[in-house]
């Protein structure tokens, strides 16, 4: 029997069977990044310290996967970590950017290592008594990451987030793309009992 025997194959050309879709590279043709992925490339395979290898993956990570984090949560993040009342005592390492946070009113002494700093916050920081380190600087000073914490921003606190999900349905906390509160802006279905149901609140 023809069709028993016969299976239809793949084009493996055309892209068929290619299911590993995680990053190897970056996709930035940055050069001072392109500098730290062979770096910590380097750091990842001669030492065994398993944070050279997640920074690695992190520095191929895209802007919207490596957010932003202020100096509030650092500081605050760092005392749910570090024994003692000496933040300093360990380096707090984001692979994104640290930005200022004016509701902050003393930023403790701090010693920071991050791909970017805003300009405030690395005046802040320096004037605090701490130091802002670069990603090399970093890898001179602990090569296998010891005395460091790692830390990253929240993802889902990109305006965008806000409006996944269907806003109207019961239970929803979508945010209506449309910022008008008329009548005739997303007031229907789901908002009134003539146009199928209205949600309980």
């Amino acid at each position: 029997n023809f069709s028993a025997n016969f299976r239809m194959g793949i084009d493996l050309k055309a892209g068929g069977r290619s299911k590993r879709s995680v990053r190897t590279a970056p996709k930035s043709d940055n050069v001072y990044l392109r500098m730290l992925v062979r770096l910590y490339s380097f750091l990842a395979r001669r030492t065994n310290a398993k944070f050279n290898s997640i920074v690695l993956k992190r520095l191929f990570m895209s802007k919207t996967n490596r957010p932003p984090i202020s100096l509030s949560k650092i500081a605050s993040l760092m005392r749910a970590r570090v024994s003692g009342d000496d933040l300093s005592s360990k380096i707090a390492v984001v692979v994104g950017t640290v930005t200022n946070d004016e509701r902050l009113i003393v930023v403790p002494k701090m010693r920071v290592a991050a791909l970017h700093v805003t300009e405030t916050a690395r005046a802040r920081i320096v004037k605090a008594g701490g130091e802002v380190l670069s990603f090399d600087q970093l890898a001179l000073q602990s090569p296998t990451g010891a005395n460091t914490i790692l830390l990253r921003g929240k993802v889902t606190s990109r305006e965008a987030y806000k409006h996944f999900g269907a806003p109207g349905v019961p239970g929803s906390h979508a945010k209506p793309k449309v910022g008008h509160k008329g009548n005739n802006h997303e007031r229907a279905r789901g908002r009134r009992a003539s146009r199928g149901y209205k949600v309980k609140a």
